[in-house]
């Protein structure tokens, strides 16, 4: 990586003077773990040991108020030739992320028999390597794994001794797709005991954190609604794994992608007249739950349906009073007009007794392909107060988290504090506890885009809306996927605005609980949300198959702050 490849903030060319509050407080992180200065700068081994060690995991100490945060900016979901079919080497991936500034990246490789063998404990090795090289990069070892008869999920742990045997472990005993659970002829038989092996699942795995084999592990659903074999009570069910008793599956599975990677899938003129975001191009099929409408099967602004509806599966979870975290990324198997494809296989070898892909080769003529560079377009920002690989993690168990696409904006922080109060109050996925009728305020502030992005485009933001749902604790149906009480209750023009400003919101509790949530966009594209005028007046909509230019629609959505209503 080269010093013009640094973002703003981590170059030490750049002075303190031309940064942004955003940017000091990553410096900051930097500088305290001693990954700033000239050693940083060589992005080499030059890097003293000291701070290699001082980037190792650590747990931010979060007693009390929430404290002051940087955001660290990742993806989960990026696959190599250690994927049946990616093609980019783990070089490729992480110098890419590297290029489009991500703090940290999780390789979650699709389950596979030569994964399980021979691909997993090669890829570790690369992995050892490039944390030894560069510690400001956090790199991640994950596992993309095949919920039984259901979607996939990003499995990811800390790192340690036991992280890579975790994965195989897992992968071997639990994947859907290794072990044949799919519906068959058997019909509810085989759903049902699908349903309860992806639940053990979770169990295993939180109980591998409990015992302490791993210091932690996390779970994140992947393009949830893409097939519509997800159901509601499903993703509850993943949700609430193993939470009797000792609690100890509490923060395993935390969450879903808000939007799906793919998303150059539908730019005019390159996939197909039928292409959608995402590649979100399907109907309905057999193993997909009938409650679903048509419209479900769409991306909304590029936004997963579940996400993008408000009032919708979201919003429905949220009002449960349970946090759900939302993410975006990449899904990099194969990047927009790349000229690369991979390479032909040696005399008798092949994925199941490799592990590996053939390296690509580049052929000077662009590839087929549907998903941009980690970092370059889908962006997840996760909050933290320190830098390391436990801090990222607890921060995405924590809910602070919002995510962006088309590097929309610089920064975002968001707190909620009652009017009597000093201090910041809490942040994103926190509570505030407050009494029927007082005053509080959400104070929002936005750092707008300081350079143009990879399309050539400085964004500008034109709108901040402010969602609002009740919540009513556990649901008698599990397989609700409306929250009738949310919708949008302020919308903030900010067009034109520039720099950091803050967005002072007066919000007044009620009778009950509730919690509050954002989103914008640049405002180039939006309608009437789904469930109507009254509930959202103006959303991310479908695009037309075939017309959906990501960089002309993009948008921003932060995870909830929820209100504890008492008396």
């Amino acid at each position: 990586m080269t010093e013009q490849q640094l973002p703003s903030w981590a170059d030490p060319a750049v002075s303190a003077a031309d940064l942004d509050a955003q940017g000091m407080s990553r410096r900051g992180l930097l500088r305290r773990a001693g990954l700033f200065g000239a050693a940083f700068a060589l992005g080499s081994a030059a890097t003293p040991a000291s701070a290699a060690s001082s980037a190792s995991p650590a747990r931010p100490a979060l007693g009390g108020a929430d404290p002051r945060l940087a955001y660290l900016v990742g993806d989960h979901h990026v696959h190599s030739v250690y994927s049946h079919d990616a093609k980019y080497t783990f070089t490729q991936q992480a110098r890419a992320a590297a290029k489009y500034g991500l703090d940290w990246m999780v390789f979650n490789e699709h389950s596979n028999f030569g994964h399980a063998h021979y691909g997993a404990k090669l890829e570790h090795a690369e992995i050892l390597k490039a944390r030894a090289a560069n510690p400001r990069q956090l790199i991640f070892q994950g596992l993309e794994w095949y919920i039984p008869a259901a979607e996939h999920c990003t499995v990811f742990a800390a790192p340690g001794p036991h992280e890579t045997d975790l994965l195989t472990q897992f992968e071997l005993a639990y994947d859907g797709k290794l072990l044949g659970y799919t519906e068959g002829a058997a019909g509810a038989a085989d759903t049902a005991r699908n349903e309860a092996h992806a639940v053990k699942a979770i169990q295993w795995l939180a109980e591998q954190r409990r015992t302490g084999y791993v210091d932690d592990v996390l779970v994140i659903a992947n393009h949830p609604l893409r097939l519509g074999i997800d159901s509601p009570h499903e993703m509850r069910n993943w949700r609430d794994a193993g939470r009797g008793g000792g609690n100890e599956a509490a923060g395993i599975m935390i969450g879903m992608e808000g939007a799906p990677g793919a998303q150059g899938a539908a730019i005019p003129g390159w996939r197909g007249a039928t292409s959608i975001r995402g590649e979100y191009e399907n109907k309905p099929s057999a193993q997909s739950w009938a409650g679903y409408p048509a419209d479900a099967y769409l991306t909304y602004g590029g936004f997963d349906w579940a996400t993008a509806t408000v009032g919708g599966l979201w919003d429905a979870m949220l009002s449960e009073g349970r946090l759900f975290t939302i993410t975006t990324n990449s899904d990099n198997h194969r990047t927009v007009f790349d000229t690369w494809k991979n390479g032909d296989w040696p005399a008798g070898q092949n994925f199941d007794n490799t592990g590996k892909l053939p390296d690509p080769v580049n052929t000077g003529t662009p590839q087929p392909g549907s998903d941009f560079w980690p970092g370059e377009f889908s962006r997840t920002h996760v909050g933290v107060t320190r830098y390391g690989y436990r801090a990222v993690m607890a921060g995405l168990r924590a809910g602070r988290v919002w995510v962006d696409h088309g590097h929309l904006l610089d920064g975002l922080e968001v707190r909620l504090k009652r009017d009597r109060d000093h201090g910041d109050g809490v942040t994103l996925g926190g509570r505030l506890r407050v009494r029927k009728g007082e005053r509080i305020t959400l104070n929002v502030t936005v750092t707008t885009a300081s350079r143009v992005n990879a399309q050539g485009i400085l964004p500008q933001l034109a709108h901040v809306d402010v969602i609002r749902g009740a919540v009513r604790g556990p649901v008698a149906d599990r397989d609700s996927w409306q929250a009738p009480d949310t919708k949008v209750v302020q919308t903030k023009d900010v067009s034109g605005r520039k720099g950091t400003y803050t967005l002072r919101v007066p919000i007044t509790a009620g009778d009950e609980s509730f919690y509050v949530r954002l989103r914008g966009s640049d405002g180039k594209r939006g309608g009437t949300g789904y469930l109507g005028a009254s509930v959202d007046p103006y959303g991310p909509i479908p695009h037309e198959p075939g017309n959906g230019d990501p960089w002309a629609d993009t948008w921003f959505y932060s995870n909830p702050i929820f209100v504890d209503v008492v008396n």
